[in-house]
């Protein structure tokens, strides 16, 4: 069995449904220090800081760039406990995989960035520049008081940031098979379409917002936000909640209440998106109001010096040359992107992430460790 192993299942074992950390960062800590890593907690939160957020930084002092390890060890919650296999929080082996919540996203990628930064502290302690590990218990809640906090506090210092690997479940087919070297933006609004309610059989006396509202959602589903570019596809505009009604089947509804989404590419910008649903709005002469909330902002990393290691260390591993993809949710790279001009995704297979069973394919992790690995070598010379 090999270390990055041990450490999947130990973290595995840690019930850290988020915010929770449960330990995983004092594991993770112990092992870093061990390897000449300086550590400091940047805890935050609610009063008595629920949120754990572990820096790790190793260098000699020789000129070279900062590269960043990045991953959370927070998970989603089990759900039925009776609809597994095993304990979700007791690591299991069936059939060449590792079973637990967690185990793709992302303590498998967690335990292989440990591993492969202090087998590289531990081999060339004199390498150039700096090898910085941040892990967090915020990304799959709120995220605000997590890399968020991190990069705002890094900032604050003035910290410079050039390269920066985030271990998220990008592989689809086969590990190794695809990169994230993106993300689209994120942008919500609640729309409150404003009628008056009254009595169905006297429609004359009132004003139903779901049919005042019925020609402008036709409108908003049907345009074309923007062309997307070579590395993002268009914009994308959802309705995730459509609620009107007191439940009673002989009443028009005094309002309407709609959820909607923009997945948007690096050609809009969300001013513009803005803008615009006000337009279509106003035009169809509704009455409402509307609350917007930016999830983050969409980022793009280039192909340059990070992509060039890291694919290398991905061919050298897994024998495949990546697919580069700006394709799903977002991810803490958002918010690293303020403050690193490379930020780049990879990890395993996410086929199970978030999924009764959740499973990562022990053989995997070895190479996936090793791939991080690769990459310092190349860029830390």
């Amino acid at each position: 069995m090999n270390d990055a192993l041990r450490l999947a299942e130990a973290l595995i074992a840690c019930r850290s449904v988020t915010p929770a950390d449960d330990g995983c960062c004092e594991l993770l800590a112990t092992q870093l220090q061990a390897a000449g890593f300086a550590c400091e907690r940047l805890d935050a939160g609610p009063p008595g800081g629920t949120v754990s957020n572990l820096w790790a930084v190793h260098g000699s002092g020789r000129p070279g760039p900062t590269l960043l390890l990045a991953g959370h060890t927070d998970v989603v919650p089990s759900g039925p406990l009776e609809r597994w296999a095993s304990d979700p929080f007791v690591p299991s082996h069936r059939d060449g995989r590792l079973y637990g919540r967690g185990a793709v996203d992302m303590k498998a990628a967690v335990a292989a960035m440990t591993v492969a930064a202090c087998e590289f502290a531990t081999q060339r302690p004199a390498h150039a520049g700096r090898v910085a590990l941040l892990f967090t218990s915020d990304e799959e809640g709120p995220s605000l008081h997590g890399t968020l906090h991190a990069v705002q506090v890094l900032q604050a210092r003035g910290e410079k940031l050039d390269l920066c690997l985030v271990g998220e479940p990008t592989s689809v087919d086969r590990v190794g098979d695809m990169v994230k070297n993106g993300r689209r933006g994120s942008l919500s609004a609640r729309l409150v379409v404003k009628g008056v309610q009254g009595h169905i059989a006297y429609p004359q006396l009132a004003r139903n917002p779901i049919h005042d509202f019925a020609p402008a959602l036709t409108e908003l589903a049907a345009t074309r936000w923007d062309q997307g570019n070579a590395f993002f596809p268009p914009t994308s505009w959802q309705v995730s909640n459509l609620h009107a009604g007191t439940g009673a089947g002989n009443m028009i509804p005094g309002e309407l209440v709609v959820d909607f989404n923009f997945r948007f590419s690096t050609e809009s910008t969300p001013e513009a998106l803005q803008a615009r649903v006000l337009g279509v709005l106003q035009r169809h002469g509704l009455d409402f109001d509307i609350a917007w909330t930016l999830g983050g902002m969409p980022f793009l990393t280039p192909p340059g010096t990070l992509h060039a290691a890291l694919a290398a260390a991905i061919e050298a591993e897994f024998g495949l040359r990546p697919q580069l993809s700006t394709t799903g949710g977002t991810s803490d790279g958002r918010f690293i992107a303020r403050i690193c001009t490379q930020v780049m995704e990879f990890g395993v297979r996410n086929a199970s992430a978030h999924q009764v069973d959740e499973w990562v394919e022990v053989d995997a992790i070895e190479p996936l460790k090793n791939v991080y690995r690769r990459t310092l070598e190349a860029l830390l010379p």
